[in-house]
């Protein structure tokens, strides 16, 4: 299966994404911002970093990259689509996604280890069990998520996962970021273009600290083959 890796200005993790998904069996095929074809792949990855410098608002430049038509063409037509971090970030800004990211709550950057709940099954969640706790890193300065209707979208089943406790407890002392509803994911409604915050393409290997990465970058592969 070919994955698509887009690259922006600034974009710092193509590479750990592109190793990511190799590592659960994909071929990851990296795409140029400013070039509108998305090369025949089954599956797109908008990898975390600071596109355009972050300048103006994060993802608010990125948005207007001329592969961003095709990609939001491609989520229209039912294609996977997973924005990591800064992907999330421009997947808000272009529309492809509900709310916003904005300042961390503390106004400090976090990095750190954090777990998750997943709370929905999705396109980027097939076969993980809803209510499992993954360990994934945190890595940003701007990730507290922000709605207009935040139980509107629990109640669509677009919440992808939330910030807890090693146990599953959702907490206010478990979000690293005071995100509303401590939401660390979200998707549209069809279930196929999904946000996350944490960064599961550096939790593929052990040596490197966990593979909790794994369930959510694998399940593409088994939900594009069921397609």
């Amino acid at each position: 299966m070919r994955v698509g890796v887009v690259r922006f200005p600034g974009s710092c993790d193509e590479r750990d994404a592109a190793y990511a998904l190799e590592m659960v069996g994909a071929e990851p095929v990296l795409l140029w911002h400013g070039e509108a074809g998305l090369q025949g792949v089954e599956a797109v990855v908008l990898p975390g970093g600071f596109s355009y410098g972050d300048y103006l608002r994060t993802g608010a430049l990125a948005q207007f990259a001329p592969v961003m038509e095709s990609v939001a063409d491609f989520a229209a037509r039912g294609g996977p689509v997973l924005g990591i971090c800064n992907g999330f970030q421009i997947l808000c800004e272009a529309g492809l996604l509900p709310g916003a990211l904005t300042r961390n709550a503390g106004l400090r950057f976090v990095h750190r280890l954090q777990t998750i709940r997943i709370e929905t099954r999705c396109t980027w969640t097939a076969g993980v069990e809803v209510g499992a706790v993954l360990t994934v890193p945190v890595k940003h300065g701007e990730g507290r998520f922000v709605a207009d209707d935040v139980d509107a979208l629990a109640a669509r089943g677009q919440i992808l996962a939330r910030y807890c406790e090693p146990d599953g407890a959702v907490t206010d002392a478990a979000d690293p970021n005071g995100s509303q509803g401590h939401i660390a994911g979200v998707t549209n409604a069809a279930g196929n273009v999904a946000g996350l915050m944490p960064h599961p393409e550096h939790a593929v290997d052990a040596m490197l600290g966990g593979t909790d990465g794994r369930l959510l970058l694998g399940a593409v592969l088994s939900a594009v083959a069921t397609r």
